[in-house]
Protein backbone atom coordinates (compact mmCIF):
# COMPACT_ATOMS: atom_id res chain seq x y z
CA UNK A 1 0.00 0.00 0.00
CA UNK A 2 1.09 3.86 -0.77
CA UNK A 3 1.50 5.77 2.50
CA UNK A 4 -1.85 6.38 4.32
CA UNK A 5 -2.63 10.18 4.10
CA UNK A 6 -6.13 11.59 4.64
CA UNK A 7 -7.26 13.26 0.67
CA UNK A 8 -9.19 16.37 1.18
CA UNK A 9 -11.98 17.68 -1.48
CA UNK A 10 -10.34 14.80 -3.60
CA UNK A 11 -12.35 14.81 -7.13
CA UNK A 12 -13.35 11.12 -7.78
CA UNK A 13 -11.50 10.44 -11.00
CA UNK A 14 -8.00 11.45 -9.11
CA UNK A 15 -8.91 9.23 -6.31
CA UNK A 16 -9.24 6.44 -8.68
CA UNK A 17 -5.93 7.30 -10.26
CA UNK A 18 -4.61 7.47 -6.41
CA UNK A 19 -5.78 3.95 -5.66
CA UNK A 20 -4.74 2.22 -9.21
CA UNK A 21 -1.00 4.01 -8.29
CA UNK A 22 -1.43 1.95 -4.48
CA UNK A 23 -2.09 -0.83 -6.13
CA UNK A 24 0.79 -0.46 -8.43
CA UNK A 25 3.27 -0.09 -5.76
CA UNK A 26 1.36 -2.61 -3.69
CA UNK A 27 1.49 -5.67 -5.90
CA UNK A 28 4.06 -6.24 -8.77
CA UNK A 29 1.60 -8.41 -10.19
CA UNK A 30 -1.00 -5.78 -11.28
CA UNK A 31 -1.24 -4.21 -14.87
CA UNK A 32 -2.84 -0.93 -16.25
CA UNK A 33 -3.81 -1.97 -20.02
CA UNK A 34 -6.26 0.08 -22.49
CA UNK A 35 -6.21 2.74 -25.21
CA UNK A 36 -4.12 5.58 -24.68
CA UNK A 37 -4.23 4.98 -20.70
CA UNK A 38 -0.06 5.85 -20.76
CA UNK A 39 1.44 8.53 -21.79
CA UNK A 40 -2.11 10.66 -22.43
CA UNK A 41 -3.27 9.32 -19.19
CA UNK A 42 -6.95 8.18 -20.35
CA UNK A 43 -9.19 10.69 -22.37
CA UNK A 44 -10.38 11.70 -18.54
CA UNK A 45 -6.65 11.62 -17.04
CA UNK A 46 -7.37 8.88 -14.42
CA UNK A 47 -3.83 7.01 -15.31
CA UNK A 48 -2.30 10.35 -15.23
CA UNK A 49 1.38 9.71 -14.20
CA UNK A 50 0.85 6.23 -13.80
CA UNK A 51 3.01 5.07 -16.81
CA UNK A 52 5.59 7.96 -16.17
CA UNK A 53 5.97 6.51 -12.90
CA UNK A 54 5.68 2.62 -13.21
CA UNK A 55 7.03 2.20 -16.85
CA UNK A 56 5.37 0.82 -20.19
CA UNK A 57 5.66 -2.90 -18.90
CA UNK A 58 3.28 -1.70 -16.07
CA UNK A 59 1.21 0.82 -17.82
CA UNK A 60 0.48 -0.22 -21.33
CA UNK A 61 -1.08 1.65 -24.17
CA UNK A 62 -2.83 -0.99 -26.08
CA UNK A 63 -3.86 -1.29 -29.91
CA UNK A 64 -7.90 -0.03 -30.46
CA UNK A 65 -8.89 -3.24 -29.91
CA UNK A 66 -11.34 -3.89 -27.38
CA UNK A 67 -11.80 -7.22 -27.95
CA UNK A 68 -7.88 -7.72 -27.69
CA UNK A 69 -7.69 -6.10 -24.63
CA UNK A 70 -9.68 -8.18 -22.59
CA UNK A 71 -8.34 -11.19 -24.53
CA UNK A 72 -5.29 -10.54 -23.35
CA UNK A 73 -5.74 -9.73 -19.55
CA UNK A 74 -7.59 -13.27 -19.14
CA UNK A 75 -4.05 -14.97 -20.27
CA UNK A 76 -2.32 -12.67 -18.08
CA UNK A 77 -4.99 -13.68 -15.18
CA UNK A 78 -4.23 -17.04 -15.86
CA UNK A 79 -0.30 -16.49 -15.37
CA UNK A 80 -0.97 -14.95 -12.24
CA UNK A 81 -1.65 -10.99 -13.11
CA UNK A 82 -3.64 -9.00 -11.99
CA UNK A 83 -4.66 -7.19 -15.03
CA UNK A 84 -7.07 -3.94 -14.48
CA UNK A 85 -8.27 -2.94 -18.31
CA UNK A 86 -9.90 0.23 -19.24
CA UNK A 87 -12.26 0.49 -21.79
CA UNK A 88 -12.02 3.79 -22.82
CA UNK A 89 -16.01 4.83 -23.10
CA UNK A 90 -19.35 2.58 -22.08
CA UNK A 91 -20.83 2.24 -25.78
CA UNK A 92 -17.25 0.67 -27.01
CA UNK A 93 -17.49 -2.67 -24.47
CA UNK A 94 -19.50 -4.20 -26.96
CA UNK A 95 -16.22 -6.08 -28.94
CA UNK A 96 -15.21 -7.32 -25.67
CA UNK A 97 -18.77 -8.15 -25.12
CA UNK A 98 -17.95 -11.77 -26.14
CA UNK A 99 -14.59 -11.96 -24.32
CA UNK A 100 -16.29 -11.11 -21.05
CA UNK A 101 -19.46 -13.10 -21.08
CA UNK A 102 -18.31 -16.31 -22.69
CA UNK A 103 -14.76 -16.16 -21.43
CA UNK A 104 -14.14 -14.26 -18.25
CA UNK A 105 -16.94 -15.04 -16.96
CA UNK A 106 -16.86 -18.69 -16.82
CA UNK A 107 -13.48 -19.55 -16.48
CA UNK A 108 -14.09 -20.17 -12.58
CA UNK A 109 -17.16 -22.34 -12.94
CA UNK A 110 -16.01 -23.89 -15.94
CA UNK A 111 -12.77 -25.20 -13.71
CA UNK A 112 -14.56 -26.43 -10.82
CA UNK A 113 -12.76 -23.11 -8.72
CA UNK A 114 -9.11 -23.88 -9.75
CA UNK A 115 -8.81 -20.93 -12.16
CA UNK A 116 -8.56 -17.34 -10.16
CA UNK A 117 -9.99 -14.73 -12.39
CA UNK A 118 -8.73 -11.17 -10.89
CA UNK A 119 -8.86 -9.28 -14.17
CA UNK A 120 -11.26 -6.00 -12.97
CA UNK A 121 -12.53 -4.30 -16.33
CA UNK A 122 -12.95 -0.32 -16.12
CA UNK A 123 -16.12 1.46 -17.23
CA UNK A 124 -16.80 5.23 -17.68
CA UNK A 125 -20.54 4.90 -18.22
CA UNK A 126 -23.64 6.69 -18.17
CA UNK A 127 -24.79 10.18 -19.61
CA UNK A 128 -24.66 14.35 -18.28
CA UNK A 129 -21.66 15.11 -20.45
CA UNK A 130 -22.75 16.19 -23.75
CA UNK A 131 -20.83 13.80 -25.45
CA UNK A 132 -21.76 12.23 -28.95
CA UNK A 133 -23.03 8.71 -30.08
CA UNK A 134 -21.64 5.94 -28.48
CA UNK A 135 -20.69 7.51 -25.33
CA UNK A 136 -23.35 7.63 -22.92
CA UNK A 137 -24.18 4.49 -22.30
CA UNK A 138 -25.31 2.76 -19.16
CA UNK A 139 -25.51 -1.02 -20.14
CA UNK A 140 -24.77 -2.33 -16.49
CA UNK A 141 -27.87 -4.56 -16.30
CA UNK A 142 -26.45 -6.74 -19.56
CA UNK A 143 -23.44 -7.51 -17.17
CA UNK A 144 -25.57 -8.18 -14.49
CA UNK A 145 -27.51 -10.77 -15.93
CA UNK A 146 -24.54 -13.13 -16.72
CA UNK A 147 -23.58 -15.12 -13.62
CA UNK A 148 -19.86 -15.07 -12.33
CA UNK A 149 -19.14 -11.19 -13.21
CA UNK A 150 -19.72 -8.69 -10.10
CA UNK A 151 -20.63 -5.24 -11.09
CA UNK A 152 -19.81 -2.26 -9.16
CA UNK A 153 -20.38 1.59 -9.29
CA UNK A 154 -19.01 3.94 -6.63
CA UNK A 155 -20.57 7.46 -5.94
CA UNK A 156 -17.84 9.08 -4.09
CA UNK A 157 -14.26 9.88 -4.59
CA UNK A 158 -14.27 7.74 -0.89
CA UNK A 159 -15.91 4.98 -2.70
CA UNK A 160 -13.89 5.07 -5.71
CA UNK A 161 -11.11 4.64 -3.88
CA UNK A 162 -11.75 1.94 -1.96
CA UNK A 163 -13.89 -0.30 -3.88
CA UNK A 164 -10.99 -0.23 -7.03
CA UNK A 165 -9.11 -1.21 -4.12
CA UNK A 166 -11.21 -3.97 -3.26
CA UNK A 167 -11.98 -5.05 -7.19
CA UNK A 168 -8.30 -5.39 -7.67
CA UNK A 169 -8.02 -8.04 -4.32
CA UNK A 170 -10.77 -10.06 -5.68
CA UNK A 171 -10.21 -13.28 -7.35
CA UNK A 172 -13.30 -13.30 -9.98
CA UNK A 173 -13.63 -10.71 -12.35
CA UNK A 174 -15.13 -7.04 -11.25
CA UNK A 175 -17.05 -4.91 -14.16
CA UNK A 176 -16.17 -1.44 -12.40
CA UNK A 177 -18.91 0.94 -13.57
CA UNK A 178 -17.42 4.66 -13.43
CA UNK A 179 -19.98 7.25 -13.26
CA UNK A 180 -18.36 9.80 -15.98
CA UNK A 181 -20.54 12.38 -14.98
CA UNK A 182 -19.16 12.49 -11.07
CA UNK A 183 -15.34 12.67 -12.10
CA UNK A 184 -15.03 16.49 -10.85
CA UNK A 185 -16.99 15.78 -7.92
CA UNK A 186 -15.29 16.40 -4.95
CA UNK A 187 -15.09 14.44 -1.26
CA UNK A 188 -12.46 13.18 1.46
CA UNK A 189 -10.82 10.52 0.92
CA UNK A 190 -9.54 8.49 3.80
CA UNK A 191 -6.66 5.94 3.25
CA UNK A 192 -6.79 4.29 6.60
CA UNK A 193 -10.58 3.96 6.52
CA UNK A 194 -12.18 1.16 4.48
CA UNK A 195 -16.01 1.85 4.29
CA UNK A 196 -16.95 -1.05 3.86
CA UNK A 197 -17.27 -5.05 2.12
CA UNK A 198 -17.35 -4.02 -1.98
CA UNK A 199 -20.71 -5.04 -2.04
CA UNK A 200 -22.45 -3.79 0.63
CA UNK A 201 -25.21 -1.18 0.15
CA UNK A 202 -25.19 1.76 2.74
CA UNK A 203 -27.55 4.36 3.89
CA UNK A 204 -26.22 8.34 3.28
CA UNK A 205 -28.80 10.34 4.13
CA UNK A 206 -31.85 8.61 7.10
CA UNK A 207 -35.64 9.28 6.30
CA UNK A 208 -38.83 7.85 7.55
CA UNK A 209 -41.85 8.35 4.65
CA UNK A 210 -40.00 6.68 1.72
CA UNK A 211 -36.63 4.82 0.09
CA UNK A 212 -35.00 6.27 -2.68
CA UNK A 213 -32.38 3.29 -3.73
CA UNK A 214 -30.16 4.59 -6.76
CA UNK A 215 -26.07 3.90 -7.29
CA UNK A 216 -23.19 5.66 -9.32
CA UNK A 217 -24.50 9.30 -10.89
CA UNK A 218 -27.51 8.97 -9.37
CA UNK A 219 -27.12 9.06 -5.71
CA UNK A 220 -26.25 13.01 -5.88
CA UNK A 221 -29.63 13.29 -7.44
CA UNK A 222 -31.54 11.59 -4.97
CA UNK A 223 -29.50 14.03 -2.22
CA UNK A 224 -31.13 16.80 -4.16
CA UNK A 225 -34.49 14.92 -4.47
CA UNK A 226 -34.59 14.83 -0.75
CA UNK A 227 -33.52 18.30 0.09
CA UNK A 228 -36.39 19.44 -1.79
CA UNK A 229 -38.75 16.70 -1.00
CA UNK A 230 -37.76 18.24 2.70
CA UNK A 231 -39.11 21.83 2.38
CA UNK A 232 -42.27 19.83 1.96
CA UNK A 233 -41.84 18.04 5.38
CA UNK A 234 -41.39 14.49 3.27
CA UNK A 235 -38.25 12.90 5.12
CA UNK A 236 -36.65 10.45 2.48
CA UNK A 237 -34.06 8.07 2.97
CA UNK A 238 -31.21 7.47 0.33
CA UNK A 239 -29.81 4.22 0.13
CA UNK A 240 -26.55 3.79 -1.88
CA UNK A 241 -26.36 0.17 -3.21
CA UNK A 242 -22.72 0.73 -4.40
CA UNK A 243 -22.99 -2.50 -5.99
CA UNK A 244 -25.76 -3.97 -8.86
CA UNK A 245 -24.71 -8.15 -8.80
CA UNK A 246 -24.51 -8.85 -6.14
CA UNK A 247 -27.18 -6.58 -4.55
CA UNK A 248 -27.68 -6.09 -1.22
CA UNK A 249 -31.24 -6.97 -0.90
CA UNK A 250 -31.13 -7.39 2.83
CA UNK A 251 -30.16 -3.26 3.25
CA UNK A 252 -33.21 -2.62 0.87
CA UNK A 253 -35.51 -4.35 3.08
CA UNK A 254 -34.28 -3.24 5.90
CA UNK A 255 -35.07 0.87 4.57
CA UNK A 256 -38.19 -0.69 3.00
CA UNK A 257 -39.70 -2.21 6.42
CA UNK A 258 -38.97 1.36 7.95
CA UNK A 259 -40.34 3.75 5.35
CA UNK A 260 -42.67 1.25 3.71
CA UNK A 261 -41.97 2.85 0.26
CA UNK A 262 -39.68 2.52 -2.43
CA UNK A 263 -38.55 4.73 -5.75
CA UNK A 264 -35.57 3.20 -7.76
CA UNK A 265 -33.29 5.44 -9.61
CA UNK A 266 -30.49 4.43 -12.35
CA UNK A 267 -29.57 5.95 -15.92
CA UNK A 268 -30.24 2.98 -17.57
CA UNK A 269 -33.63 2.54 -19.21
CA UNK A 270 -36.48 1.20 -17.04
CA UNK A 271 -37.61 -1.43 -19.13
CA UNK A 272 -35.81 -4.88 -18.13
CA UNK A 273 -33.29 -2.76 -16.52
CA UNK A 274 -31.57 -3.33 -12.34
CA UNK A 275 -34.64 -1.60 -11.00
CA UNK A 276 -37.13 -4.66 -12.37
CA UNK A 277 -34.87 -7.00 -9.85
CA UNK A 278 -35.15 -4.79 -7.24
CA UNK A 279 -38.92 -4.42 -7.81
CA UNK A 280 -39.74 -8.01 -8.30
CA UNK A 281 -37.77 -8.83 -4.84
CA UNK A 282 -38.69 -6.51 -2.97
CA UNK A 283 -42.07 -6.92 -3.35
CA UNK A 284 -41.79 -10.53 -2.85
CA UNK A 285 -39.78 -9.84 0.82
CA UNK A 286 -41.61 -7.18 1.76
CA UNK A 287 -45.26 -7.22 0.36
CA UNK A 288 -46.92 -7.14 3.95
CA UNK A 289 -44.86 -3.68 4.42
CA UNK A 290 -45.03 -1.77 1.11
CA UNK A 291 -47.85 0.78 1.00
CA UNK A 292 -47.61 1.69 -2.58
CA UNK A 293 -45.81 -0.79 -5.63
CA UNK A 294 -42.11 0.04 -6.10
CA UNK A 295 -41.47 2.62 -8.65
CA UNK A 296 -38.73 3.21 -10.58
CA UNK A 297 -37.40 6.18 -12.99
CA UNK A 298 -34.84 5.72 -15.72
CA UNK A 299 -33.51 6.86 -18.77
CA UNK A 300 -36.41 5.43 -21.73
CA UNK A 301 -36.61 2.58 -23.73
CA UNK A 302 -35.01 4.19 -26.61
CA UNK A 303 -31.42 5.26 -28.09
CA UNK A 304 -29.54 7.39 -26.09
CA UNK A 305 -30.39 10.89 -27.73
CA UNK A 306 -28.04 13.45 -29.01
CA UNK A 307 -26.66 15.69 -26.48
CA UNK A 308 -28.96 18.59 -27.02
CA UNK A 309 -32.03 16.17 -25.88
CA UNK A 310 -30.26 14.40 -22.84
CA UNK A 311 -31.62 16.22 -20.29
CA UNK A 312 -34.95 15.40 -21.49
CA UNK A 313 -34.00 11.17 -21.51
CA UNK A 314 -32.13 11.34 -18.11
CA UNK A 315 -33.67 11.29 -14.77
CA UNK A 316 -34.35 14.54 -13.68
CA UNK A 317 -35.52 16.62 -10.04
CA UNK A 318 -38.53 16.54 -11.46
CA UNK A 319 -38.90 13.20 -13.02
CA UNK A 320 -37.92 11.81 -9.70
CA UNK A 321 -40.08 13.91 -7.41
CA UNK A 322 -43.12 12.97 -9.53
CA UNK A 323 -42.55 9.14 -8.65
CA UNK A 324 -41.87 9.96 -4.78
CA UNK A 325 -45.73 12.13 -5.05
CA UNK A 326 -47.03 8.84 -6.80
CA UNK A 327 -45.34 6.39 -4.52
CA UNK A 328 -46.91 8.42 -1.44
CA UNK A 329 -50.12 8.93 -2.65
CA UNK A 330 -51.48 5.49 -2.51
Amino acid sequence: MAETTTFKNLPLAKAINESLRAALESDPKVLIMGEDVGKLGGVFRVTDGLQKDFGERRVVDTPLAESGIVGTAIGLALRGYRPVVEIQFDGFVFPAYDQIVTQLAKMHARSLGKVKMPVVVRIPYGGGIGAVEHHSESPEALFAHVPGLKIVSPSNSSDAYWMMQQAIQSDDPVIFFEPKRRYWDKGDVNTEAIPGPLHRARVVREGTDLTLAAYGPMVKLCQEVADAAAEEGRSLEILDLRSVSPLDFDAIQTSVEKTRHLVVVHEAPVFFGSGAEIAARITERCFYHLEAPVLRVGGYHAPYPPARLEEEYLPSLDRVLDAVDRALAY
